[in-house]
C-alpha cells in the first residue's frame, strides 16, 4: 500500500508541475516574459522575471514559499486535492491557477 501511495503522490506531483506551466503559459500569452517551470523529483520551481515558486515535496506533504518571504504547507490528498493546516480542500488545479496568475501579474 505504501508504494501505491508514493507511486499516487509522484504522479500527482508531475500534475501539479503540468498545471503550472499551463497557467502561467496562459496567463503569459499576451505579455512579453513567460514563466519557467522546473520539475524535480521532490521539488518545483516556478520563475517570472524576479517573481518565483519554490514547492518541495517529502511524500504528501507540499511546502510553498513565494519570494517575498509568503509561504505555507499542504497535503495532497488521494483525491488529487490540496488539503492545508485547517484541513479545508482546494482543488490542484485551482490553486495552481491561483499562483501563476501571482507569479504572472
Amino acid at each position: 500500500m505504501i508504494e501505491l501511495a508514493t507511486t499516487l503522490y509522484t504522479e500527482l506531483w508531475v500534475s501539479l508541475a503540468s498545471l503550472l506551466r499551463s497557467y502561467t503559459a496562459a496567463h503569459g500569452l499576451n505579455r512579453r516574459e513567460q514563466a519557467t517551470v522546473e520539475l524535480g523529483e521532490d521539488q518545483i520551481i516556478v520563475r517570472a522575471g524576479d517573481r518565483w515558486l519554490k514547492l518541495d515535496r517529502n511524500d504528501a506533504n507540499v511546502t510553498w514559499m513565494r519570494e517575498n518571504k509568503t509561504g505555507g504547507n499542504f497535503e495532497l490528498t488521494d483525491h488529487g486535492r490540496l488539503k492545508d493546516q485547517s484541513g479545508a480542500e482546494e482543488e490542484m488545479d485551482m490553486q495552481a491557477e491561483a499562483w501563476a496568475r501571482e507569479l504572472m501579474q
